[in-house]
């Protein structure tokens, strides 16, 4: 199961040092193990069901704290630790985290470099944001993750299928249903992994991120490595991001590109990072972020100490094209510094990249290797992916190449 793969480890973290009750959109399984008590919501951004859940819990035992992982029920999840009077970013902020346009503006009114955005509603509005702002640029929708609905356009031919890509995921969480037209920021990425405790912010690691070649921005790999020289030059525009939005709790993930030496804000995510970045961050510091995002939840400073100084990678396994999976095995060896290999796709199983599908759709797993620097981390990932077997059937033409929406 996906959730298990990417989130098993934050949900055991956090079961290790706090009895866990927990508020699931389904019948829990792998999470049994982890948690005292359970109900399940069927929509967690349904305010009025999950504050009746956490009524129900609250009858059962004294809560300490409440927090989520999950993107989509950030300001919930924020609104319900307000009602219970439990420690918390306040709703409003949460709400300015989840809407990139409004991101924008509070970078913009606070000085902190970010790309120029605009906010659309139809692709006459995309036409001219993008003449406006200057090609090329991105569009993206203004509420989502992981990626997903994000495309880059070159010039004025391409707008018309990109709005469409980029509008077509933008309801999900029900947040915000507009799509942006943004500068687009050439240069490396990376994020800053940041831990707030009552309005103080300590930046824990940087990522640097791998993405495929444009238009889309599927995220490929990323590394940490405990003594980056870049952490003390990304920690301010880190921490400043953090204070525009108004956050005082929790961890934040929070992207950003290095253009021609320059940092440019991209987006800051008030949560743990996905992709396993926090697992990497243990890896490679020793600092636990999960249970560091439910210290401060209950109102505890969180424990920042590095006891490590290595270094860790992930690669996310993608076919190169969109089809039938018929055959996946790993044919390598086991070495120590081969971390994890979880695949979450068996043969037989559909696969679609964008445009036509998502990283839900065409991520067959991933595998995670560490090394005492990020070079020899990601070189010995290379060197496992060269062991993996992956067959995939090809689609019609057509459908699902990385290039096919914009042609």
């Amino acid at each position: 199961m996906e959730a298990e793969a990417y989130r098993g480890y934050c949900l055991e973290s956090v079961a290790a040092a706090y009895d866990v009750v927990l508020i699931t959109s389904e019948e829990p399984s792998w999470e049994v193990p982890f948690f005292r008590d359970c109900l399940v919501v069927p929509d967690p951004t349904d305010q009025a069901a999950l504050s009746a859940a956490s009524r129900a819990l609250a009858e059962r035992y004294e809560l300490a704290g409440v927090f989520t992982w999950t993107e989509w029920y950030l300001v919930p999840v924020a609104r319900l630790a307000r009602q219970l009077g439990l420690p918390t970013t306040a709703p409003e902020a949460m709400q300015a985290c989840r809407n990139k346009a409004t991101a924008r503006n509070l970078f913009a009114r606070h000085g902190v470099p970010s790309a120029a955005s605009l906010s659309v509603r139809n692709v006459q509005e995309a036409w001219a944001a993008a003449e406006r702002i200057g090609y090329p640029v991105v569009l993206k929708p203004a509420a989502h993750a992981g990626s997903i609905g994000v495309i880059r356009v070159d010039h004025h031919d391409q707008v018309p299928a990109a709005y469409d890509f980029a509008a077509r995921p933008a309801g999900v969480g029900k947040q915000n249903t507009s799509v942006l037209v943004e500068e687009y920021l050439d240069g490396p990425e990376v994020s800053v992994e940041c831990v707030t405790y009552r309005g103080e912010t300590t930046v824990v690691a940087v990522t640097h991120k791998t993405v495929s070649a444009p238009p889309f921005f599927e995220e490929l790999a990323h590394s940490v490595d405990a003594s980056d020289p870049l952490l003390d030059v990304v920690a301010p525009a880190a921490r400043a991001a953090i204070g525009a939005l108004g956050i005082t709790d929790g961890v934040s993930h929070v992207e950003m590109r290095l253009v021609d030496g320059r940092l440019r804000l991209v987006e800051v995510n008030a949560r743990l990072a996905g992709d396993m970045i926090g697992h990497l961050v243990r890896l490679a510091t020793g600092i636990d972020l999960p249970r560091a995002a439910a210290d401060i939840a209950c109102d505890h400073a969180p424990d920042l100490t590095p006891t490590r100084s290595s270094a860790a990678a992930i690669h996310l396994i993608y076919p190169e094209t969109s089809g039938t999976l018929t055959a996946l095995r790993y044919d390598g060896p086991r070495p120590p510094w081969l971390e994890r290999l979880s695949f979450q796709r068996s043969v037989g199983d559909r696969l679609l990249l964008p445009p036509h599908g998502d990283l839900f759709s065409a991520r067959i797993g991933f595998l995670i290797t560490t090394g005492a620097t990020a070079d020899e981390a990601r070189q010995r990932g290379q060197e496992a992916l060269h062991a993996l077997t992956l067959h995939v059937t090809p689609h019609q033409a057509g459908q699902g190449t990385r290039t096919d929406l914009l042609g």
